[in-house]
């Protein structure tokens, strides 16, 4: 019975192609928009997170804010006192900075000077395309050596060969420090930019360049597979609990991450819920085309109620018929969406990610769209009277 009434209802399409097609238009579109707002919300929301995830998702910055309570908090041991009471941390990098002028003979650049440990630039996948990060006993030693950064390095040495040459780096007065690397190019991570710097010992940086009475800032380098926004979360706990939230900020790219993808998700589902909207316009022209089609087929419901069709039978079939056009326009309206989608990632440069749960929402709410549409025509067609539907001019 109901393959017969599929029959039905793809000849009466196929007999009105040209009303066929102006009501499924409502359903093609109103389905078409959602899935394409599904999908480019959650391509942009992919993009972004992918982007800083490549930043180092990994990575919590934690930056003092001067005080006398900070100034005797934040130490060199802090790392220590923080991993031992903060589950989940791989390793904790102080690291002061400042601006400065370095030149070269004539040649001069302005960058980012930093104070780091030797082990900065393994845990933080910093490589050397030319020489060796400083060791662990420069550090201890204090010397006056140097890595520097892509960028600067390209300024100062267009030719190459950096690697055992001597830069001046200006602050109250200029010092001589010797490269012992040059830095792979690296993207920033969002607080971190790599090619711009210079880095120094962090002895160093406090007892020859500048005496900071503060550390500048703490890198935390989370554990592999470790939940980073949790991690964050208790970084900051156990802040607040011993020095108090005034006095410092925390930086989390996993913080950024979520928020992005609350923020497209949020936005994502409000312009579904107004594209949803045309289908429900959509669902009024199939009332209406179902209406008509009650109308002009009168007669033949007048027939088949003569031969003994009940009023369920009657009404199923024309339930089935509203059904029909809403799959075969929601089919449609999901191909168009994902063209769509692909076409508009294509030019904005992201990639793209199917939201097949937007299939399935499309294709689930344009066949609830048939069935309430449709209901009321197929009710009408139900109880109409055989003597007088056989009657009907």
């Amino acid at each position: 019975m109901i393959w017969e009434n599929i029959k039905l209802a793809m000849k009466s399409m196929a007999s009105s192609k040209m009303r066929t097609s102006l009501s499924l238009l409502g359903i093609i579109i109103g389905v078409a928009s959602v899935i394409a707002i599904l999908t480019l919300g959650q391509s942009a929301t992919k993009s972004i997170t992918d982007a800083i995830v490549e930043g180092g998702l990994e990575m919590v910055t934690i930056y003092p804010i001067r005080s006398e309570k900070s100034s005797k908090e934040f130490t060199e041991d802090f790392g220590d006192r923080l991993m031992a009471n903060v589950d989940d941390i791989r390793t904790v990098l102080p690291v002061n900075s400042s601006t400065a002028v370095v030149r070269v003979g004539q040649k001069s650049a302005s960058g980012s000077v930093n104070g780091v440990l030797s082990s900065y630039a393994d845990i933080l996948d910093f490589e050397a395309v030319e020489g060796k990060f400083f060791s662990l006993s420069d550090n201890m030693a204090a010397r006056q050596v140097v890595a520097l950064g892509s960028a600067i390095a390209e300024e100062l040495f267009p030719d190459g060969d950096a690697v055992g040459q001597f830069v001046s780096i200006f602050r109250n007065q200029a010092k001589s420090y010797q490269v012992v690397a040059v830095m792979k190019e690296k993207d920033p991570s969002f607080n971190i930019q790599y090619n711009n710097g210079l880095y120094i010992p962090y002895n160093t940086y406090s007892q020859r360049f500048i005496r900071p009475t503060i550390v500048g800032s703490y890198v935390v380098r989370v554990k592999e597979g470790a939940d980073s926004l949790k991690v964050s979360d208790n970084i900051s706990d156990y802040l607040d609990s011993t020095i108090g939230s005034d006095s410092y900020t925390l930086f989390s790219p996993a913080t950024l991450a979520d928020m992005a993808e609350q923020i497209t998700g949020t936005f994502s589902t409000f312009l579904a819920a107004i594209a949803a909207i045309s289908l429900l316009v959509g669902g009024i022209g199939i009332m209406n085309i179902m209406l008509v089609s009650v109308a002009e087929r009168t007669r033949e419901i007048g027939v088949r109620k003569a031969m003994g069709a009940s009023p369920w039978t009657i009404m199923g079939q024309f339930i089935t018929e509203a059904i029909v056009l809403t799959i075969t326009g929601g089919l449609i309206g999901i191909g168009l969406g994902t063209l769509l989608s692909y076409a508009v990632a294509n030019v904005v440069g992201w990639s793209l990610y199917i939201s097949y749960s937007s299939f399935i929402f499309a294709a689930g709410f344009s066949t609830l769209v048939g069935v309430f549409f449709g209901w009321y025509p197929a009710m009408k067609a139900s109880k109409l009277d055989p003597i007088e539907a056989l009657n009907y001019e």
